[in-house]
């Protein structure tokens, strides 16, 4: 089995970077999601979308319509992702270190859901409620 990945992840280029990469409304989170287990599932208890083999103009969340993140589009209410303070419109930078920024929708969901984690730690950015505010006013 391989080595379990520290938190946060030790590559500090990818960490310098990111800042860079956010606009000045947007603000990281750390979320740590416990799976909640029914019967031999684990349930996060939340939805995704998008991916680098997704049609970026169909994200409702994002302004830039070339943006092929994953996002957050649902969120179960009372659920393992809810009650960690995941938020719909949440965009996945990492998943227990592993980069989500040019992953297929396929990968990022097997990333999420692999059976032996029965903790999820991801680095999400987070519009600001004022940025999301305008933008849902504008569509």
């Amino acid at each position: 089995t391989a080595a379990p990945r520290a938190w946060p992840p030790r590559r500090p280029w990818l960490r310098a970077g990111l800042g860079q990469l956010l606009a000045r409304t947007d603000t990281e989170q750390r979320i740590e999601i416990h799976k909640l287990r029914q019967g031999d599932n684990l349930i996060l208890g939340f939805s995704i979308g998008g991916g680098i083999d997704q049609d970026p103009t169909q994200n409702p969340f994002s302004e830039d319509k070339t943006d092929k993140g994953i996002y957050v589009t649902r969120v179960t209410q009372g659920g393992p992702a809810e009650v960690a303070g995941l938020q719909i419109g949440d965009k996945i930078m990492q998943v227990n270190g592993w980069d989500m920024t040019m992953v297929t929708h396929d990968q990022a969901r097997k990333r999420l859901t692999k059976r032996n984690e029965e903790v999820v730690r991801l680095l999400v950015t987070r519009q600001s409620l004022q940025k999301a505010v305008q933008q849902s006013m504008m569509s």
